[in-house]
């Protein structure tokens, strides 16, 4: 099995090689679950992820497979035939004719030149297993940004649970105080009647924010591979904030970053180069191909009627071939392997255009959700001291029940609003991370072309991170 270095990076993994895939899968989880380690528990029993892996496997069996065509090839064989002794009396031309023989030879085969398929086909199959680490790092990205972003969808489910039960008590109290007004001769039926119909018109909203609840732990429970509880329902209870955290990267950088970073940027670059050494392989159609065979053969004696009788000793000799005209045959090999090899290039482009639109639209809507969660902080305060003067002004006698039931109502608006640009903001936070390919880390094992652009964005950012700590008084 290959080793997937995985490191720490700004949302931790909490993984360290691929021991992390051999753990015993969790089916079932019961306390509380915050979102690293549901990062962790999706990194080790996603099903996309477990496929990839699988997937990785199969690249390095493919690897062992080609590479054998370079090293040499030893057989034994053997074989005894027998002939009916009536056949072989009325064909022989002797008297030494026997009507049994056999022979043992053990036989090594070397390719010695190939115009370059043997060299072409091993390469090819070490790009592959590249892609195919490429892919599964590609899958763990994406499982990864999944979960952050479904983790972000149970808290603001959540809270917007608690909003409803907020506003469901509200109406309840609204729907009191109109009842002992009543009582006390105040104010009118209609009153009573008008905070008995909203306090049952709020009731519905906190039946379906329970619903929504749950169906967002159901999505997670799915992403995280786990199986329901006894009860039905998952077991485990999300915790954790909403927060704020913004990035220090302008647009340019981003779109720099990704392309960099991005693992299926990478395995489409590798699937250039593979369809490259195809295109190779293709042209050796046109070259001679030499073989040499050696091996040590015992056999029996050809003029000798007894079976123990053998004779024995080496063989040497090579093959050559070499086709003069083959109809078109590899002509028409080498210009699908180039098509093939243009048909790579073509994705990868198509694929580079993709990265750099989910990365602005990522970015875009970053600043959106963040402008939102600004102006509604304001407007929720605004909100909850509109409620407090309306329900004053109707103690006092100047205002209406009505003023009272539109401040809820304000408030009830504001702060769903809010809740959902938080969490609207995280989730794309981490489509932003999952874009721009830094919300895992990996230790690469070999030298990355754009690795130097991606430690200069890299130092940018940290650079006005120190720049916006403030300082320490002296």
């Amino acid at each position: 099995m290959l080793p997937l270095p995985l490191e720490a990076g700004e949302a931790p993994l909490g993984v360290k090689g691929m021991d992390v895939f051999n753990q015993q899968p969790v089916r079932q989880l019961n306390g509380t679950l915050n979102v690293e380690e549901a990062v962790d528990l999706a990194v080790r029993q996603n099903p996309e992820v477990l496929k990839a892996l699988r997937e990785l496997e199969r690249s390095h069996g493919q690897v062992v497979e080609v590479r054998a065509l370079a090293l040499p090839h030893l057989a034994l064989a053997a074989n005894y035939n027998q002939t009916d002794s009536g056949i072989v009396s009325q064909g022989a031309a002797n008297a030494f004719t026997q009507n049994k023989s056999w022979r043992i030879a053990m036989e090594v085969k070397q390719v010695i030149y190939s115009g370059g398929l043997v060299s072409s086909s091993i390469k090819a199959a070490k790009l592959t297993q590249d892609a195919a680490y490429y892919s599964l790092r590609d899958a763990v990205d994406r499982v990864v940004g999944q979960v952050r972003q479904q983790f972000s969808q149970v808290l603001v489910a959540e809270a917007l649970v608690k909003v409803a039960q907020e506003s469901v008590e509200l109406a309840s109290q609204q729907l009191k105080d109109a009842q002992n007004r009543f009582e006390a001769g105040t104010v009118p039926r209609f009153n009573v009647l008008r905070a008995e119909v909203e306090a049952a018109n709020v009731k519905p909203g906190l039946i379906r924010a329970k619903n929504d609840f749950l169906i967002a732990k159901l999505q997670l429970a799915k992403i995280l591979a786990l199986e329901p509880s006894d009860s039905g329902k998952p077991g485990f209870q999300c915790i954790g904030e909403l927060r704020i955290s913004p990035r220090l990267f302008d647009l340019g950088e981003a779109l720099s970053l990704a392309v960099a970073r991005r693992s299926s940027l990478k395995a489409q670059r590798q699937q250039i180069l593979i369809e490259k050494e195809k295109v190779i392989g293709a042209i050796a159609g046109y070259k001679p191909r030499i073989d040499a065979t050696g091996g040590f053969e015992i056999m029996q004696k050809s003029s000798s009627q007894a079976l123990d009788a053998s004779v024995q000793g080496y063989f040497l000799g090579i093959t050559g071939s070499w086709k003069i005209f083959d109809s078109f045959e590899t002509s028409g090999q080498v210009a699908q392997a180039k098509a093939r090899m243009q048909s790579a290039t073509a994705g990868y482009d198509d694929a580079l255009r993709t990265v750099e639109l989910e990365v602005q639209r990522a970015y875009a809507d970053l600043q959106q959700y963040k402008e939102t969660v600004e102006s509604q902080q304001k407007n929720v305060e605004q909100a909850v001291e509109a409620l407090r003067l309306a329900q004053e002004r109707l103690s006092a006698g100047a205002g209406t029940q009505l003023e009272v039931l539109d401040a809820r109502v304000a408030l009830t608006r504001a702060r769903t609003t809010e809740v959902q640009a938080r969490a609207d903001y995280v989730r794309s936070l981490a489509e932003f991370d999952r874009a721009t390919a830094t919300d895992t880390e990996y230790a690469e094992s070999f030298k990355d072309p754009l690795e130097a652009l991606e430690k200069r964005v890299l130092r940018k950012a940290a650079q006005r991170a120190g720049e916006a700590e403030p300082k320490k008084k002296p």
